[in-house]
């Protein structure tokens, strides 16, 4: 697979022009890191890591003070680049309300196809088929503010796939919904992954990076780690110092390791648990 986001030696800082003099707060620190097409890449930090920040270079909302951020080899730097850069990466927010902008689900997904000019024959299809993907078809003439909160994620989704973006940048959609909102978008995360789509999920939540094919994890705007799942949440004590937690279920098993069971140290799923603990229990 080839590099699809390229991030090169980027800093970046914000100006608290209310203070007198003005105070620069340094948010990113020579950051590099590459995501190939078609990966599923989970990006974790405390609260003010810079995980958010960076995210928003994908989609060239922010832009880097130093260094490069390539997009399919266009820099975001370069205004010409503007538009084809937010056609090929399509971010979804933590808040679905400050996404949905009509007052009828099909009409908000068609909005962005409708200000570029798209034909209406083709709006037509590439509505249906985003809310198909997201599985929203059945609620197209329904009115957002009435579904529910991971409804209502799914429309804000489904508005960028209709733009049929090769990339979507998901920052902590999950965040303000229940647990069965939370599923449904992982549900969905998980299907357009498997359609091949490149996905960057900012999340605080383990179970969720879990399912990611590769984890990252930014503290004070640098990667301190960068591997699959499995051996970036064996790293129990690193993350904890950096006020990251794991999956439930991993840190269980490193308390039953330290009680003495020989249980693998990188177990990361439910399912893995109660396999190993049966195994054990069967050989007892």
């Amino acid at each position: 697979m080839s590099n699809f986001i390229e991030v090169q030696n980027v800093s970046f800082s914000y100006i608290n022009d209310f203070e007198e003099p003005p105070i620069k707060n340094t948010v990113l620190q020579g950051l590099s890191l590459e995501i190939k097409r078609g990966e599923f890449v989970a990006i974790l930090g405390h609260n003010g890591s810079g995980k958010s920040t960076l995210a928003k270079m994908f989609n060239a909302i922010n832009l880097p003070e130093s260094g490069k951020v390539l997009i399919n080899g266009m820099d975001t730097l370069d205004e010409n680049n503007l538009f084809d850069i937010r056609k090929t990466v399509g971010i979804v927010f933590q808040n679905p309300d400050n996404q949905i902008v009509a007052t009828i689900v099909e009409e908000d997904v068609a909005f962005a196809l409708e200000n570029i000019g798209v034909e209406p024959e083709k709006i037509r299809q590439s509505v249906d088929e985003a809310l198909n993907t997201v599985g929203m078809y059945k609620y197209r003439e329904h009115a957002p503010h009435k579904l529910s909160g991971g409804q209502k994620q799914r429309i804000a989704i489904a508005g960028v796939l209709a733009m049929n973006p090769e990339c979507i940048v998901m920052d902590e959609p999950t965040a303000m919904l229940d647990p069965v909102g939370r599923r449904e978008i992982m549900k969905t995360i998980k299907k357009l992954d498997s359609m091949g789509v490149t996905i960057v999920l900012i999340t605080h939540y383990m179970e969720e990076a879990a399912q990611a094919g590769r984890v990252v994890v930014i503290d004070n705007g640098k990667i301190i780690l960068d591997n699959e799942p499995k051996k970036v949440f064996s790293q129990l004590e690193l993350l904890k110092s950096v006020g990251l937690d794991v999956p439930q279920v991993t840190e269980l098993t490193h308390s039953l390791i330290a009680s003495g069971i020989p249980l693998k140290n990188d177990i990361i799923s439910e399912d893995e648990c109660v396999l190993a603990l049966y195994e054990l229990l069967k050989k007892g």
